[in-house]
């Protein structure tokens, strides 16, 4: 199974995913929501962050949900 990496900068009020590794990121585009998309040599999406991010509650930590659909 893939790994996922969710990195949020509380300073910069950020929240980053990474679908795939971040070492093979070739370009990053910023869409009209304020949202990068960080594409690889290919042009498929590794990832993208939200700009601006701040959570909704005040206590410390991010929650994650997972969901698997289609496996056994």
């Amino acid at each position: 199974m893939d790994k996922i990496k969710v990195v949020h900068d509380a300073v910069g009020h950020t929240l980053t995913v990474w679908l795939d590794d971040p070492a093979i990121e070739h370009v990053c585009e910023e869409t009209r929501d304020e949202i990068v998309l960080m594409k690889d040599a290919s042009g498929r999406v590794i990832g993208f962050e939200l700009l601006h991010y701040r959570p909704t509650q005040a206590e410390a930590g991010l929650a994650v949900e997972t969901v698997v659909v289609g496996q056994p």
